[in-house]
């Protein structure tokens, strides 16, 4: 409880301050988008008063081309005419007549002014930039003024188009980190892009769907220059907030990984504490039980060289070996157990006859190997014949020494199951993995260790598994050990 607390803590703490660095960035963003827009506007003020000084350009070379023609007629007062083409000082103009020969420039290079080749070559200039004025003069003859932007005009245009330049450059790259892409009024052709992969941006899907995107998040930016075309700014939150967004939960990660180590670091250590107790207590089990066993042995040879009766002596030859086996089973926990190739019929009719033999004979054993006299399997025999027993001990106290026990043996391809079935109490569904845990018993003498052993066995030394396969309460319980063959 105490560890979600801290979590819990950490979790909220760290949120909040994602929360308020959004926010600044959203108001960072914000802002952006208003100047954009501001500047957007200048940009069009700008360019709506470079074509009105386009215009007036224009009108003033046709009111001197109109007093070029007026001088041409026979008028009594020249000195208005005289004095509009007197006033034009900043555009550059040649009068040519319908040959083509320039008569007359004004506001060109006054040094090159009388070169001939260099007036044709500004004519050509002038006629690929703007249409020649055409002027009647008398009785069908004509002159035409050429005429191009003035300086102050060029001067003003290389502005706009550096200051248009410079508005789609701070666009693409801004101060807000922010993704945008740039289009003309199609909304699909893009002008420029800016903290967006490059080489995605080409692929026409990918665009689509980030302008998609970009379009759900803010309203695009309308940019109108005055020229009548319109383009439009796509852009949505910062990578940086982004990552922000998703900080919590990769913080909730980071702290739920670092718990789960935690944990497997705690049962892997648990577990081995566990595994020297185990070992521990079985080796020194099997040291307690060397000794009276040696003394049994020798009794034994004393008392049948004093006349015991035969019969008597076997039975307890038996049990001194049966000794013998359980000392043998306690020594080889914790140590690497040898594996022998043993035929598994066999084995389980030798443990199931002995604890046929210490049972009530109001209990039952059924062996069904599926009429297969051998089947082999790697085993330990001792620790193998301990879980059969541990199994058949528990089945009898589960049925209170009343029931029938069945071991099925089904030999298979790879593997070899053996189900062992008895008709006792049961087992409720949730108990089905409780019941190998170390301490779990339904005995009131039990020690809840007989399960556990057999698990450690099976899966441990055997590389095998063993669990419960079926149980119905007050009709019965299978477990079922799987081997490779």
């Amino acid at each position: 409880m105490t560890a979600v607390f801290i979590v819990g803590l950490t979790l909220w703490y760290t949120n909040l301050l994602v929360n308020k660095i959004a926010q600044d960035e959203r108001k960072k963003v914000k802002l952006w988008a208003g100047a954009v827009q501001k500047k957007a506007n200048l940009v069009k003020y700008t360019n709506e008063l470079f074509n009105k000084i386009k215009t007036e350009e224009r009108k003033k070379v046709e009111l001197w081309a109109e007093a070029t023609k007026q001088l041409s007629k026979d008028l009594s007062d020249y000195g208005f005419v005289l004095k509009v083409v007197s006033d034009n000082t900043t555009v550059p103009v040649i009068l040519a007549d319908e040959n083509g020969t320039p008569i007359t420039s004004r506001n060109l290079d006054p040094l090159k002014e009388k070169d001939k080749a260099y007036l044709e070559s500004q004519m050509q200039a002038m006629r690929a930039m703007q249409e020649p004025i055409e002027i009647n003069i008398y009785k069908g003859h004509k002159n035409y003024l050429y005429y191009k932007d003035s300086k102050l005009f060029s001067e003003l245009k290389i502005v706009l188009d550096d200051l248009v330049k410079s508005f789609i450059s701070e666009v693409a790259v801004n101060s807000a980190s922010v993704p945008v892409i740039y289009t003309d009024s199609t909304k699909i052709n893009v002008i420029a892009s800016g903290n967006i992969d490059s080489i995605k941006i080409k692929d026409p899907e990918y665009l689509k769907a980030t302008i998609a995107s970009m379009a759900s998040q803010n309203h695009p930016i309308e940019v109108e220059f005055g020229d009548g075309s319109k383009s439009y700014i796509f852009y949505h939150e910062s990578i940086l907030l982004t990552q922000f967004k998703y900080y919590p939960y990769v913080m909730f990660g980071i702290i739920g990984l670092f718990l789960f180590v935690a944990y497997l670091l705690f049962s892997t250590a648990r577990k081995a504490e566990q595994n020297q107790v185990w070992v521990g207590m079985a080796k020194e089990t099997a040291h307690q039980l060397g000794t009276p066993l040696s003394a049994l042995i020798a009794w034994l040879e004393y008392l049948k060289s004093t006349g015991l009766d035969a019969s008597t002596a076997s039975e307890i030859e038996k049990d001194i070996k049966r000794l013998e086996t359980i000392t043998e089973r306690f020594s080889k926990i914790g140590s690497a157990p040898k594996l022998v190739k043993a035929d598994l019929v066999g084995v389980l009719n030798e443990s199931m006859n002995y604890i046929k033999s210490r049972t009530s004979k109001n209990v039952v054993f059924t062996l069904d190997t599926g009429n297969q006299k051998e089947v082999t399997a790697q085993l330990n025999i001792p620790l193998f014949e301990w879980v059969i027993e541990n199994l058949c001990k528990n089945a009898v106290d589960a049925m209170v020494g009343n029931g029938a026990i069945t071991i099925t043996l089904t030999d298979q391809t790879q593997f070899v199951y053996i189900d062992i079935t008895d008709t006792g109490k049961g087992i409720p569904k949730s108990k089905y993995k409780t019941v190998f845990e170390p301490g779990f018993t339904t005995k009131q003498r039990g020690w809840g260790l007989g399960l556990s052993l057999s698990k450690r066995i099976i899966e441990n030394y055997h590389s095998g598994e063993i669990f419960v396969k079926s149980s119905e309460i007050d009709k019965g319980t299978t477990f079922r050990i799987v081997l490779n063959k």
